[in-house]
């Protein structure tokens, strides 16, 4: 049986708007129009499951799925005591350790933070046990782009820092197939157009889209 797994990056937020590390904020307008705009792209009747976080509730609540399952493996990467503060703000404070952030995979933020190699394994071992699963239905995850990444590298048996390389843009959708416990990319970072954005932002009386 082939196991089709949606993967809904959460729309945007004032921390994605200011690149910092987040805390838990809410979707803003856009983020809520994102969300409304990816709806259509989605199967019938799927196996919905979300990160603990609020903005990815709020993400599913809009997709028409306020009861989806929690699943802490979906959870957003560990940032410690980087969270809630731009990439900037810690590079002035400790240039060493935002490097090593973005360099070195076995690196994790101060403060019970985790490291890349960490969360590639953490959700790794969520997808080979979906795999394994078989669930009878599409899964459609709402999830952060980290996790999302991580997802990716496993997929391809990429190494842990590929995923720097990896856009995953917020409220885009990514789909992996799995057969005989071996997943593939099929679809990565997709976004609705523009024009179904406008149109979901007016929908919501959030003006035009920026």
């Amino acid at each position: 049986m082939t196991v089709r797994l949606l993967l809904v990056r959460h729309g945007t937020t004032t921390a994605v708007r200011a690149a910092a590390f987040p805390l838990d904020e809410p979707l803003d307008a856009r983020g809520e129009a994102e969300l409304r705009a990816l709806a259509p792209e989605l199967p019938r009747d799927p196996d919905v499951r979300r990160s603990p976080s609020a903005r990815c509730g709020a993400s599913a609540a809009l997709l028409g799925h306020p009861d989806a399952r929690v699943e802490a493996a979906l959870g957003e990467v560990g940032f410690g005591r980087w969270a809630g503060r731009t990439l900037a703000e810690v590079h002035g404070e400790d240039a060493e350790a935002a490097v090593a952030w973005m360099t070195d995979p076995a690196f994790a933020p101060p403060g019970g933070g985790e490291s890349l190699e960490a969360l590639v394994a953490r959700v790794g071992g969520w997808l080979d046990a979906l795999a394994a699963d078989e669930p009878g239905r599409p899964v459609v995850a709402l999830t952060h782009g980290g996790v999302v990444r991580a997802a990716v590298v496993h997929a391809l048996g990429a190494p842990a820092d590929a995923a720097w390389r990896i856009d995953v843009a917020p409220g885009s959708l990514t789909e992996l197939h799995a057969h005989d416990g071996r997943w593939r990319l099929t679809r990565l970072n997709w976004t609705p157009d523009r024009a179904t954005l406008r149109a979901a932002r007016g929908a919501s009386g959030g003006g035009a889209a920026t």
